[in-house]
């Protein structure tokens, strides 16, 4: 990682926290409690992947930051409440999560459950917020954006993956089941990082609009891979969640179908495929290139 690339993320991660702060209700504003796990969902913690994906395809087509602040935090909040959920003792049953304990453990159910489901309204909510800021983006251009995140939210994307994923625990898929509950699960609200960043700015050519698709299904798939051979390889201290809970659970991962070495072989393949997707833009997409870097090579 350059010091360069370093100091840029540090920059988006730093805004980032203040905007989403800002966006969310004051925990003292009633009802106090669920406001308040709110903010303890949202803030302080995680490493804003998705935030840095618009912010960088953001900067292909000259956005507004205003706009990708707001698209950002929109896709944080739907991830965080996806977080919630997926921890809750009805799906994962986990009991740590960025290290520290995951909202149900440190509210109780019903409130992680609110807790989900507000946050999902308010992501909704910040997003047409866009619509504020004078001449950011076209009203035509937002109402895409907002229908891009509903259906990377739903069951055509994430919660269709999260549906496929609780149904397939013991089961043995292929490898093409597989990639199919990923792209939806953890790859749809990565594609919609990339593209909500791209349209927060100029309109893009069918051509690069189809060479975004590439690069972030390459990005998002690698991201799950290397997830599963982290889950498998590290240790619950340095990914802040639970160590080996895919295993533990019986699902399927890619560690457990390809096993270790083939698994750490077709992440670089898609750092590969993702760098080769860019190559229309040139150097304007430094940024993007440097984040498939990193979904690959991270350790936590």
């Amino acid at each position: 990682m350059t010091p360069a690339f370093a100091d840029w993320m540090k920059s988006i991660q730093a805004g980032m926290e203040a905007d989403m702060s800002a966006y969310l209700p004051a925990e003292s504003v009633i009802p106090a409690k669920l406001h308040g796990a709110m903010r303890y969902a949202l803030l302080g913690g995680g490493k804003r992947v998705r935030p840095l994906l618009v912010h960088a395809a953001g900067a292909l087509t000259g956005a507004d930051a205003q706009a990708l602040s707001r698209a950002a935090a929109a896709l944080e909040m739907i991830h965080a409440y996806s977080l919630v959920h997926d921890d809750m003792p009805c799906m994962d049953d986990d009991e740590l999560r960025r290290g520290k304990p995951t909202v149900h453990v440190a509210y109780d159910e019903a409130t992680a459950l609110l807790v989900g489901d507000a946050l999902q309204s308010q992501a909704f909510a910040v997003l047409a917020g866009v619509a504020d800021l004078a001449n950011a983006v076209p009203p035509a251009r937002l109402l895409k954006m907002v229908r891009l995140l509903a259906d990377a939210a739903g069951s055509a994307g994430m919660c269709g993956g999260q549906a496929i994923d609780l149904d397939s625990v013991g089961l043995s898929l292929t490898l093409e089941q597989l990639e199919r509950m990923h792209q939806l699960k953890t790859g749809a609200l990565l594609r919609a990082s990339v593209v909500l960043g791209a349209l927060a700015g100029k309109d893009l050519s069918d051509e690069e609009l189809a060479a975004l698709h590439d690069y972030s299904r390459a990005i998002g798939l690698a991201f799950q891979v290397v997830d599963d051979v982290l889950d498998a390889t590290a240790d619950s201290a340095t990914l802040g969640k639970t160590a080996g809970k895919d295993a533990a659970d019986n699902k399927p991962t890619y560690v457990s179908i390809l096993g270790l070495e083939p698994s750490i072989a077709l992440a670089e393949q898609l750092r590969r495929d993702a760098h080769a997707a860019l190559l229309p833009f040139g150097d304007d997409a430094l940024r993007l290139r440097e984040l498939a870097d990193l979904i690959v090579q991270r350790k936590a």
